[in-house]
This record gives structure tokens, sequence and C-alpha cells, in this order.
């Protein structure tokens, strides 16, 4: 599954951009300020109607402008296409099309390629709370085994229902015995959670410790799941009932799936906390080859890597290691000020960014 354009109009700094793509590696080569990041963010933002730098989507407006907007064409193994299409207004709010019409996480996800962002913006990856993380794990399943793709918005539903039963009885509007019915729920709905997330972080693990030691990551990386409840929904549902009463102290649930951690470590430190900003960059860049790697060794669709300004991040001798992890199928598009730090296997198509560009051309 192919991404074989992007387009922009308008977008950040992008006044009227179009780009055709292909497969392997195109670098994005442009001096600072000439809307790289803006291009990768473009693209993020046409197939998941999300941005990957802003958690408020009206960032993506230019000054003076009413709307953004992006559109991707996606090509699958078929030679069937779609066009995505995502816009943002001041006025209206947003959207986000396939084909023309409104598309959801979980339709999108089946007709365009996973996607893997490396950017200074995506640390909180590794150095943010553990929230991050247990997405970013329910995305990565969602792509390794699309029939559990709703699990995480199944549990979602279940705890905020249970939470509001919880609330209701602490404040003695409703008997303790209406949260039966909600425990059992709960724990229907997490014990496949908790599983598909086992399973996931195990497929990861050593794909991860290894990359991180070929990335230049000194010491021992490891990534391991830690879940805050553990068990089939029996096991749960017991666990329940003994903290029933602290939840309704709490007036939530305060225990289950929701506070999952994924834990990346550093010689048994947790990257989080110890590691400093270079070496959470590494862990960050290495959580995105192990998932690249899991995905190809099961036959799923690799990853769309979109990886900014990543050759700074690493010394000369691993920036031709890196490129080869790269080589093999899926698509990768890499962002660089200096064309010389671009190791001569990842030039095989080439973006130029040229100053106050309002379009864009691909270069062989």
């Amino acid at each position: 599954m192919l991404v074989t354009e992007v387009g922009a109009r308008p977008l950040r700094s992008l006044e009227n951009v179009e780009v055709s793509l292909a497969e392997g590696i195109t670098t994005i080569l442009g001096e600072n300020g000439t809307g790289k990041t803006n291009l990768l963010e473009a693209l993020y933002f046409a197939l998941t109607g999300r941005s990957f730098r802003s958690s408020d989507r009206r960032d993506l407006i230019p000054f003076g402008t009413p709307m953004a907007r992006a559109e991707a064409r996606v090509c699958d193994e078929d030679g069937a296409e779609g066009r995505f299409l995502a816009s943002v207004s001041r006025a209206e709010g947003r959207r986000h099309l396939l084909d023309g019409a409104a598309v959801d996480s979980a339709g999108a996800l089946r007709r365009r390629p996973p996607i893997a962002v490396f950017s200074p913006d995506r640390l909180a990856l590794v150095k943010g709370p553990p929230a991050e993380r247990r997405a970013h794990l329910d995305r990565f399943l969602a792509a390794r085994w699309p029939s559990r793709s709703e699990l995480r918005r199944r549990f979602g539903q279940v705890l905020a229902q249970r939470n509001a039963q919880v609330a209701r009885v602490a404040a003695g509007v409703a008997p303790p015995a209406d949260l039966d019915s909600w425990d059992m729920a709960f724990a229907e709905a997490a014990a496949p959670l908790l599983e598909a997330r086992a399973e996931a972080a195990a497929e990861l693990a050593v794909p991860f410790s290894e990359a991180a030691g070929e990335l230049g990551l000194q010491g021992v990386a490891a990534l391991a799941y830690a879940p805050r409840a553990e068990g089939g929904a029996a096991e749960l549902l017991a666990g329940l009932a003994e903290r029933r009463e602290s939840d309704l102290g709490l007036g939530r649930s305060g225990w289950g799936p929701h506070l999952d951690e994924l834990r990346l470590t550093l010689d048994a430190h947790p990257l989080r906390r110890f590691g400093s900003q270079g070496q959470q960059r590494l862990a960050l860049l290495a959580l995105l080859f192990a998932e690249r790697a899991a995905l190809e060794a099961a036959g799923r669709t690799p990853p769309l890597l979109l990886l900014d300004d990543v050759m700074s991040e690493i010394d000369p001798p691993r920036r031709s290691l890196l490129t080869e992890r790269l080589a093999g199928p899926g698509q990768t598009l890499i962002t660089a000020a200096d064309p010389a730090s671009v190791p001569a296997g990842a030039r095989g198509a080439t973006i130029l960014m040229p100053q106050g560009q309002s379009g864009l051309a691909a270069v062989a």
C-alpha cells in the first residue's frame, strides 16, 4: 500500500503544493524555514485527520487564511486508489474524508498504511506520561491485528460508563448493586485488551533492543509491558470487587488497563526520567524501527515512516546503517537541511524545498 501523491492547499507555510511520491526512500531537502516539516505534517494530516505537532488542528491554518487543507492519494496492492482529504476551518471545524465520504479512524486504517513519525515534537512518546505510550501501543496492535482495532475504543466506552455509575453511587443517587453489571462489562472489555497489549509488547521487545544497539544507544535497552491489572475476565471482576470501596472514594475507576505503562528502559532505568534527550531520541527511533520489523515479519503492511531531521540525531557511521534498515518494501520520507548528511543509499528520489515556494517539484 503506497501513498502516491500529497498536496497542501494551504497548510502552515505551504500555499499550493502537490508532490508525487514513490516506493522506497524520498529525501526532502531545504534550508531551515522552507517547510520540510510542514510537508510531512500535511501528509500525516491528510491520512489521519490529526497533526503530529499540535493537539489543536487550527494551528495548521496559515495566518490570514480561513482554513487549512491537505490531500493524499493512496494505492493498494490491487491498484485500487483512494483519496484522503482533511481540512480544518476556524468557522466550520474539521473534516476528514475518504473519496468524498466521512471516515473514522478504524475505516481510515483499513485504507492507508500505518504511519510512524520521528520528530522533536514526538519525544513525548518517550519522556511524556504513560497515556502517550499506551495509545501508541494500541495503534501498533491495531495495525498488527486489524481484527483487534476496536479493543481500545470498546474498553474506553465501558470505562466512561462505569466511571459515570461510580460517581452516581458515590453521590448516593444510585445503589452500589447498580455497579455489578458495569463491573462485568469492564472485565469483559479489559481482558482482551490486556492480552493484545501483552502480545504486541512481546513482539516489539527483541527488535527494540536490537535497533537501539545498532543506532548507538549505549547500554541495555529494553521494552516491557507493565499492566496495572492482570488476568482474564474472572480475575478482573474479582479485582474490581476488592477495590470497589476505593473506587467509590476516588469517584472513578482507579484500577485497570487505562493505567497501564509501556516501559522503555536503559540499563533498567526508565528513559522517561533518567535518559538524556539524545538517548530519548534514539529510543524513539528504535521503537519505530521495532514496529516496522514486527509488521514486516508478520506480513502486514509496513508503516509509512516520516523522519524529520533524523540524520542530525545520529553519528555519520550509523547513518548508512539507518539507510540499510530502511531498505525493502514500504515508504520513507526523510527531511534534511544538509545534503551531505544524507547517505547515498537514501537519495533515490529528492524533493527540493526552495525559499518562498508556492509549489514543489520532485526530482530524481
